[in-house]
């Protein structure tokens, strides 16, 4: 385990429109914004995504197991912006429902806002970067 303390910066409320990637727009914001560091909840709805729902096996590094909808679902999640070679990168983790039924996960490649999804960012004062690395086959957190 690896930590730092810190305190909270800028606060930002964000509304993302139907249609509007929400990844996408959250990438934007932390590129126009300079956020490098930061922390967010999010609810609203879905009207499609792509998003990892676990490995196939336990194992490290895992091969990952892919999920995607396009129908409209509420959608509730929590994440963080840090920077990864100069570009923020957004892990957002989050479920997605309706009486269809419902999917957890890791929000990869889009999620296409339905209606309206707000966004609550914390800027944090820490400084620290995701790094790759190969035995993982993913970028956590390093501390600066």
């Amino acid at each position: 385990m690896d930590y730092r303390k810190g305190s909270i910066g800028r606060v930002f409320a964000v509304r993302i429109d139907h249609g509007e990637d929400v990844i996408a727009g959250l990438s934007g914001l932390a590129l126009k914004e300079g956020i490098k560091s930061a922390f967010f909840i999010m609810l609203g709805a879905a009207g499609s995504a792509e998003l990892v729902t676990g490995p196939k096996e336990k194992v490290v590094p895992p091969t990952t197991v892919w999920s995607k909808f396009d129908d409209a679902r509420e959608i509730i999640g929590a994440g963080n912006i840090f920077r990864e070679n100069g570009e923020p990168k957004i892990h957002l983790r989050g479920a997605a429902g309706s009486s269809r039924g419902m999917t957890m996960g890791c929000f990869r490649k889009k999620a296409e806002a339905f209606m309206v999804v707000e966004v609550f960012i914390m800027e944090m004062d820490i400084a620290a970067e995701r790094v790759f690395d190969e035995k993982l086959g993913a970028s956590p957190i390093r501390f600066q």
